[in-house]
C-alpha cells in the first residue's frame, strides 16, 4: 500500500510539472531578432534602392496580426548594400512564445498620383545621381508582406532574416519612368539556413555573369525566355547573384535542400545565355557548400 501511495504521489507531481510547463508555453514570451538582406537587381542603371521602414506587424498561427510596439523610430536602408551574406538588423522585438507565419513591413512609401513627391521615404537612385520615387502598393497602409514560419522560444531569441529579392520586386512602368515595389520576400530562420560559396573559371572579360539558384527539378528552359509585360526572366529562381571579376559568388540564407545553379552570361546589351547547369548542390543547415566549376 505504501509503495502504491508513493507511485501515485510521483505521478501527481509529474502531471503538475507538465501542466505548468504547458501553461508557460502558452503564456511565455521571447524575442525576435529581425534582419533584412537582398539579392542584386537586373537594371544596370540603378545605383541604390532606399526603403524607409516605419513599422512592423507579425502574424501568429491563428492568423491574427499584432503590431510591434517597440518599433518606434523609422529606419532607412539601402537594400542594394545587403548582398552576398550582408544583412542589416532592424531590431529585437518582444513577442508571445509560439509559432508565427508571416511579417508585414510598414513603409514610408509615396502615393502614386498626379504629383511627384519631392522627398519620398522610398526611392531609387540611378547611376546618374537622379532620384526616382519608389511607389509601394499599400506599403504604408496594409503593409509589405513576407511569408515564412518561425518559432519564438520562451525566454529565448529567434534570429530571422527577411530576404528582399529586388530583381523580381522592382517593376518599371509608365514608359520606363515609374518604379513600383511589389512584394517578393521570404523569411529565413538563421540557424536553419546554409550557404553556397562558389568559383567559376574560364570567364570571358567581355561578358557579365549571373548565377541563379533553383530548387531541384524546378528549372525549365523556358525560364530564360524574353519576359512579357511586367514579368522577369528566370521567374522561378529562389535567388540570384552576380559573379565577381575573379569568378567568385556566394549565396547566404538558403533553406536546407538540394539545388541547381544556372550559370548565365550577359552580353553588352543584357541578353542572357545559359552557359552551364550545375545539379545536385546540397545545402545543409549552418554549413557552407563549396562549388567549383569551369565554363
Amino acid at each position: 500500500m505504501k509503495r502504491i501511495t508513493t507511485i501515485t504521489l510521483y505521478l501527481f507531481i509529474a502531471a503538475l510539472v507538465f501542466s505548468c510547463q504547458k501553461e508557460d508555453t502558452s503564456s511565455g514570451t521571447g524575442k525576435l531578432a529581425l534582419s533584412v538582406t537582398d539579392s542584386p537587381i537586373d537594371a544596370s542603371n540603378v545605383k541604390a534602392v532606399y526603403v524607409t521602414f516605419t513599422g512592423l506587424e507579425y502574424q501568429n498561427s491563428a492568423g491574427n496580426w499584432t503590431t510591434a510596439s517597440e518599433f518606434t523610430t523609422p529606419q532607412i536602408v539601402n537594400l542594394l548594400d545587403l548582398q552576398n551574406g550582408k544583412s542589416s538588423l532592424l531590431g529585437e522585438y518582444s513577442l508571445s512564445s509560439g509559432i508565427y507565419t508571416g511579417l508585414r513591413f510598414k513603409l514610408d512609401a509615396p502615393t502614386r498620383g498626379a504629383n511627384t513627391p519631392t522627398n519620398p521615404g522610398c526611392y531609387v537612385e540611378l547611376t546618374t545621381g537622379e532620384k526616382k520615387p519608389l511607389y509601394v502598393p499599400s506599403g504604408s497602409q496594409s503593409g509589405y508582406k513576407a511569408i515564412g514560419n518561425f518559432t519564438v522560444p520562451i525566454n529565448g531569441t529567434v534570429s530571422v532574416t527577411s530576404d528582399f529579392d529586388l530583381r523580381k520586386s522592382i517593376i518599371l512602368t509608365g514608359s520606363g519612368s515609374t518604379y513600383i515595389l511589389n512584394p517578393t520576400i521570404k523569411i529565413i530562420v538563421n540557424n536553419q539556413a546554409g550557404e553556397i560559396k562558389g568559383t567559376i573559371s574560364n570567364l570571358l572579360n567581355t561578358s557579365k555573369y549571373v548565377v541563379y539558384v533553383y530548387e531541384k527539378d524546378k528549372y525549365t528552359t523556358s525560364e530564360s525566355n524574353e519576359p512579357s509585360g511586367e514579368n522577369v526572366r528566370f521567374p522561378g529562381a529562389t535567388t540570384s547573384t552576380k559573379v565577381d571579376l575573379t569568378g567568385n559568388f556566394q549565396f547566404s540564407f538558403l533553406a536546407a535542400g538540394t539545388y541547381e545553379l544556372i550559370v548565365v552570361s550577359e552580353n553588352s546589351s543584357g541578353i542572357p545565355t545559359v552557359e552551364k547547369i550545375i545539379t545536385g548542390v546540397l545545402v545543409e543547415s549552418k554549413k557552407s557548400t563549396l562549388v567549383s566549376s569551369s565554363l
